[in-house]
């Protein structure tokens, strides 16, 4: 089982084993003329790097996993090397990185990225791809689970649309996480673009194919994703790879309910209902995003305590603690997804198809012995079916400060009607004193959010007080 848990557009990137330098995060505007000057040269690694490129590293990541080999090749004097960590190795939690060209290359007369690989063990590559570039990562592409083996093999990643390639600056990137815990060793030589001409363009889609809906209020940004496009390789297999939102052309029906831009942000701007599509290469893509505006949005109420008197979990009115996750996605169980949003600068949990859900804030866990009451504000925008239950449980970790080490205690507090509205914030506030299961407030590390009807359920302004 892979133990790698990152999100590599969101990752901060590390500077190391070769400079990065003169990177702009935007691209030049110049003409014609001036962007035909960016390098057309297609190599990145042939025995060595090709002029101008530079590696950073992940972060998070095993700052030292990347090294030239020039014992073990495909062709040629040397390779990349790539040491993947073992579990709970302290010198990373995977290997991952990105090669990066500062002044950016014409990429425009190539239709695939190819490199050979192989590796000391059978292995699965989490992802691989290249747009990666420091800034924007406006066009990125990856390839998901790559199998590799221990003999040279050539993988091929088509490029989307070569004609927005004008300044490409991420040449490559990879991330790789231990198999079955532990960590072995895969190497990548020949690493270059290429115009093969035996790529066929297929289909695209939007929201992974499905035609996916939102409820949105006015002011409130939704993202098109879940972009994959389709090509038939040289080998007559369809191959598939997901795109950055940038490679697609994309219509709202109802530009004055939605707008949506070149990167697939939609924009909710007045009451009503528009459909997102998009084409490929001028071919429609499978897939909607339908975006129901219900209107203006009502904030929560604005809480009034002092910081000092306050540990907050959620809120923009405080600085909160840190926080493992506001939705641990506790499988098998859990159906709760989450679509936060925020509205003129006030961010709003929205947890959809909810059931259930976990925030746990246990690294570190919170000292609430100066605290006297817990605090919640919630909205539930559609109608609350008879017998509806909204249950809040919180959960200390005990002495040891672990889940599961045999001294957790918790305590759930249960509302219904009439406490339970629709479409107006209900205020929920717990004393301690009313939680006679709490045995200890000293290792608090969970909420817990239960009783939901598979609808939505909006949270803001959770906090600890005196």
């Amino acid at each position: 089982m892979k133990n790698i848990k990152i999100n590599y557009i969101k990752n901060v990137f590390v500077v190391a084993l070769l400079s990065l330098t003169n990177f702009s995060c935007e691209r030049n505007m110049a003409d014609d003329a001036t962007l035909s000057t960016f390098s057309k040269n297609g190599d990145v690694f042939i025995d060595t790097f090709s002029a101008g490129l530079g590696y950073g590293a992940f972060g998070g990541s095993k700052y030292t996993a990347f090294t030239v080999d020039t014992d073990v090749k495909y062709l040629g004097t040397a390779s990349m090397r790539f040491d993947v960590p073992s579990v709970g190795d302290p010198s990373g939690a995977y290997a991952g990185g990105v090669f990066i060209d500062g002044s950016g290359r014409n990429l425009t007369e190539f239709d695939a990225l190819t490199f050979w690989v192989k590796g000391s063990q059978a292995a699965t590559l989490n992802e691989v791809g290249f747009g990666t570039d420091f800034g924007l990562n406006k066009y990125n592409v990856r390839m998901q689970n790559v199998p590799i083996d221990t003999n040279w093999k050539k993988i091929i990643i088509p490029l989307p649309d070569a004609s927005k390639l004008i300044q490409e600056k991420g040449m490559f990137w990879y991330s790789e996480g231990a198999e079955n815990n532990l960590g072995y060793t895969f190497w990548i030589d020949n690493v270059k673009y290429e115009k093969l001409g035996t790529i066929a363009h297929g289909q695209a889609s939007i929201m992974n194919g499905t035609n996916a809906s939102e409820t949105t209020f006015v002011g409130v940004t939704s993202k098109v994703d879940g972009v994959i496009a389709t090509f038939n390789m040289p080998n007559g297999i369809n191959q598939s790879v997901t795109i950055s939102p940038a490679y697609l052309n994309f219509t709202s029906s109802n530009p004055t309910v939605a707008s949506v831009d070149s990167s697939g942000v939609v924009t909710s701007l007045s009451a009503g209902t528009s459909i997102i599509t998009a084409t490929f290469n001028g071919i429609p893509t499978t897939g909607k995003l339908t975006i129901n505006c219900v209107g203006v949005f009502s904030h929560s109420p604005v809480p009034t305590l002092n910081q000092a008197n306050v540990i907050s979990i959620f809120s923009n009115a405080y600085t909160n603690v840190p926080v493992n996750y506001y939705n641990g996605y506790w499988a098998p169980w859990q159906t709760t997804l989450s679509n936060d949003f925020s509205v003129q600068g006030d961010n709003v949990l929205n947890y959809t198809v909810f059931n259930f859900v976990g925030i746990e804030f246990s690294n570190p866990t919170i000292n609430a012995n100066s605290m006297t009451h817990f605090h919640l504000d919630a909205y539930i925008p559609g109608a609350i079916a008879p017998g509806r239950q909204l249950r809040v449980v919180l959960v200390d970790f005990g002495a040891n400060g672990i889940y599961g080490g045999g001294d957790d205690t918790r305590h759930s507090t249960t509302y219904t009607a009439p406490f339970l509205v629709s479409q107006n914030w209900m205020s929920i506030e717990i004393p301690f004193s009313a939680m006679p299961g709490l045995l200890s407030r000293s290792h608090l590390a969970q909420i817990i959010l239960e009783g939901g009807d598979n609808s939505v359920i909006y949270a803001d302004n959770i906090y600890l007080h005196n």
